[in-house]
């Protein structure tokens, strides 16, 4: 029983910590504790309008560990700080949570950890540097890094099936540490700690031994006048060698934007966010370390629907849209000197248009007179990884 446990906890705790190998620096009675960490050198090279051009050099710093209670009951926790040191250089704690794993009976957690979609948006979020759009709490519920979230998992459906997995979660006040209840023409309402609770549900299935693993899940906040739900559908495909991944999305943002008239009258109307994900990858190895090709398509489109009504015998229209919020091919590569040393390089084909809701988005800055240009223009990153 105490392996199986085991078994079960180690995975949990380390998962976001990527491939590489921790260092152990205790290991004792039952008591076990791990640090491991990541420094990124990287730049985006791109037009300097744009959000996100420049520097986007890192370090990350984590620890997990745990401990033996008793023969079936395991405690542990994990800490991940991440400090930037690019242009616009910002902190984060990204994780920080502790609980307890029941081996069989499943594992509870409460803390900053990944939103209860992030397991499905994760099967897409695997670029050299770019890609993870769907994991966006702005757009899509509990689909990225959350704060104060309780969360139920387990991975072998109660010891009947390693192949079948589920999470159920709540987030107690705000689906992440910048929660806006809506989207106003194409931004973010940027009202910082407008907290929202909120819950979601997912569920994972390794086809029998196929490599094809599918996925889906559901959250949705619970304030009725601005409820924001989302679900998602993925797939992928891994072995040695091929790793394939797709993912689907939906989410309805009610009254999540507001339209004005000249009269000053105004009227609350429904999101739509729809957006699907395609990546493939093919490792290589080679003589010294590993190369890994990377190509990938995203397209997320925001939908609002046309109004017309008659008010106080005035009549007011309001035009629908559908436009792109981020539309890209990407291709790059990732070289594996060893696992502690990668290269990376990742060419975006930006496919937006100045009049898509995404080129305005993606402007910092608008240069040349042209409103949202830098919004449309292709980006290049490189960059050198050490991590641990």
């Amino acid at each position: 029983m105490k392996l199986n446990l085991l078994a079960i906890a180690i995975p949990a705790l380390l998962v976001a910590a990527g491939a590489n190998a921790s260092i152990e620096v205790w290991n004792k009675d039952g008591n076990k504790v791990d640090f491991y960490g990541r420094v990124k050198a990287a730049n985006n090279i791109t037009d300097r309008g744009q959000k996100g051009e420049g520097d986007d050099t890192s370090a990350r710093l984590g620890m997990s560990g745990q401990t033996q209670i008793t023969d079936s009951v395991v405690g542990y926790g994990r800490w991940e700080y991440e400090a930037d040191a690019g242009k616009n250089s910002d902190n984060e704690v990204r994780y920080a949570f502790a609980g307890l794993n029941f081996g069989d009976l499943g594992s509870f957690d409460y803390g900053r950890n990944d939103g209860v979609l992030k397991a499905i948006t994760a099967y897409t979020d695997v670029l050299p540097q770019f890609g993870g759009d769907a994991s966006n709490n702005d757009w899509n519920v509990l689909s990225s890094r959350t704060k104060a979230v309780a969360t139920y998992r387990n991975n072998n459906f109660f010891g009947l099936s390693d192949d079948f997995s589920f999470a159920l979660q709540y987030a107690d006040n705000g689906d992440n540490s910048n929660t806006s209840d809506g989207i106003y023409n194409g931004y973010p309402d940027g009202v910082k700690d407008l907290s929202r609770e909120a819950y979601g549900a997912n569920a994972q299935w390794r086809i029998f031994d196929t490599g094809l693993t599918a996925g889906a899940g559901y959250a949705q906040s619970t304030v009725k006048g601005t409820r924001h739900n989302t679900w998602a559908g993925g797939l992928k495909y891994e072995n040695y060698d091929l790793y394939l991944g797709a993912n689907y999305f939906q989410s309805k943002l009610k009254k999540g934007s507001t339209v004005w008239w000249s009269n000053g009258y105004q009227r609350h109307r429904d999101l739509k966010i729809r957006g699907f994900e395609l990546v493939a990858q093919y490792g290589i190895d080679l003589e010294v370390g590993r190369l890994t090709p990377s190509l990938a398509y995203v397209q997320h489109k925001l939908k609002a629907d046309s109004m017309h009504f008659n008010r106080r015998n005035v009549h007011y229209y309001a035009p629908g849209y559908n436009s792109p919020m981020a539309k890209y091919v990407s291709l790059g590569a990732t070289y594996d000197l060893n696992k502690n040393f990668s290269a990376i390089v990742e060419y975006k084909f930006n496919l937006l248009d100045r009049k898509d809701v995404g080129a305005r988005i993606n402007t910092a800055k608008d240069r040349d007179h042209h409103e949202n240009k830098p919004g449309t223009k292709d980006v290049l990153g490189v960059g050198l990884i050490y991590q641990f």
